[in-house]
């Protein structure tokens, strides 16, 4: 998502240059640019004459708005803007109108006070066609069904009886990795391809176990395709009245990736039925989570029990999440040790302490390795791998920060600008695990100046793996 939002520049100056050279289109441009300044003008007649105004913000051109002036790194752009418009400010995105939260008292209104208004995401034009219209956890509309999807995923799935039950899985794939990295002792390490495939062997294990049918870099080639895909600017998501059309075939490609990922998953589950209808080989069937959820499934209930769409849905949200996240994390945790050997040495002497200096870290571990944990804070305060979370859409409109947010419009929430805040945060922008030694904010918290998972209900239920 984050990909999605930073390449709007390459839309915005590369995107429409085709009409200067089809002259042929001249009239049917210029009857069109009649209508749409026309339009253009009576929404803001209209918006004009709102109390409380709306935010302020950066003037942008007819039709297209402030596309043309958006740059790279969309954080460090708004963060820009914050410092000229004040905390909250909006811009226009084609005809999408955005908001953007920039302090942590006004992601407190979002993320807690007005959550059930903001609890909606928004969702991509590419992601509805490859989710069977949005029914995974990540765009799933705000309702009861969505409700009973998270509490069953996070009471069945990332449980801790589920997550132990993995717990060898994991083990094997990080003693493989630490042993490779072992080996190559004196020469360069790719520390984020080192990661990457190492995420994909845990992940593809825990979803599904062992099957050697799998080709890794099959898999990795696939995933990569599919991020570059819904990263790719699409105007549908500019132009949400275009969304039909497809103009740039990004929907359609997407659910020709996704629907490969589909028939794997539908390979698999064939399989797991087969097992399950000739009552045979029971104890040769891994707790996976793929089993989890067909067991979920297989229940019949339909309040507690998920469909097959959703279990694909699921596996592929489970993929594409844990694949590309953890390996961002760890190498910049690993970047801001390097250039401050003094933390290292400092979590070295504890990993020492707690573990050994010949074993490898376990699960039990973990509670003991507070600099660890703190380290990690840390990292994911200064660099959040979602710096902008993902964009809510209010239900209806409201009022934030004195200004009216109006129904539909897309909100972004600045994690990387609230999480530097210097009137929250001493020397914000200096890597100090110390901080998280000295207080009790955590991942749940009430303290919305560290919001790397996001808040409220729809907070990432991936806080519960990355303990793990």
């Amino acid at each position: 998502m984050t990909n999605l939002y930073n390449k709007h520049a390459v839309l915005a100056c590369e995107g429409w240059s085709w009409s200067c050279h089809a002259p042929e289109f001249a009239p049917l441009m210029a009857g069109a640019l009649v209508i749409f300044c026309c339009a253009w003008w009576w929404w803001s007649m209209k918006f004009n004459k709102i109390n409380p105004p709306l935010p302020p913000g950066p003037l942008g051109l007819p039709i297209i708005g402030n596309l043309p002036f958006i740059k790279p790194e969309l954080h460090r752009y708004f963060s820009d803007l914050s410092r000229i418009y004040g905390p909250v400010f909006k811009l226009r995105m084609g005809s999408v109108l955005a908001i953007v939260i920039n302090s942590p008292s006004l992601a407190k209104e979002v993320l807690k006070v007005q959550d059930a208004i903001f609890a909606n995401h928004d969702v991509p034009a590419a992601a509805v066609v490859g989710t069977f219209g949005g029914i995974n956890i990540l765009w799933r509309p705000n309702d009861s069904r969505c409700n009973q999807l998270r509490k069953l995923v996070i009471c069945e799935i990332m449980s801790k009886q589920s997550l132990d039950a993995c717990y060898v899985l994991r083990q094997r794939e990080v003693r493989r990795m630490v042993k490779e990295i072992h080996g190559k002792v004196g020469s360069s390490v790719n520390i984020y391809e080192q990661l990457s495939a190492t995420a994909l062997r845990v992940m593809m294990s825990t979803l599904w176990g062992d099957d050697p049918s799998q080709d890794l870099i099959e898999f990795r080639k696939r995933l990569d395709e599919i991020v570059i895909t819904f990263a790719a600017p699409n105007v549908s998501d500019f132009f949400p009245i275009l969304a039909p059309f497809d103009l740039q075939g990004i929907e359609s490609k997407g659910k020709e990736q996704v629907s490969w990922f589909y028939g794997v998953f539908e390979s698999m589950i064939k399989n797991r039925r087969n097992i399950r209808d000739d009552g045979k080989e029971k104890e040769n069937i891994s707790k996976d989570f793929m089993q989890q959820l067909l067991e979920l499934h297989w229940r019949g209930d339909e309040k507690n029990s998920l469909s097959i769409n959703e279990v694909k849905a699921l596996l592929l949200d489970m993929m594409v999440a844990g694949t590309d996240t953890v390996p961002t994390a760890v190498e910049w945790a690993m970047t801001e040790l390097l250039c401050h050997r003094d933390k290292m040495t400092k979590l070295v002497k504890e990993l020492d302490m707690v573990v050994g200096n010949q074993n490898t870290v376990e699960d039990s571990h973990i509670p003991q390795l507070v600099y660890l944990d703190a380290v990690i804070k840390e990292t994911l305060r200064l660099h959040p791998v979602a710096p902008l979370l993902i964009p809510r859409v209010p239900s209806k409109t409201t009022v934030i920060g004195g200004f009216t947010v109006p129904k539909g419009c897309r909100v972004f929430i600045n994690a990387w600008v609230i999480q530097r805040d210097p009137e929250l945060w001493d020397d914000p922008l200096r890597f100090h695990p110390e901080r998280f030694l000295e207080t009790d904010i955590n991942y749940r918290s009430n303290n919305f100046g560290f919001i790397p998972f996001g808040s409220g209900r729809r907070i990432c239920v991936g806080f519960l793996w990355q303990r793990k």
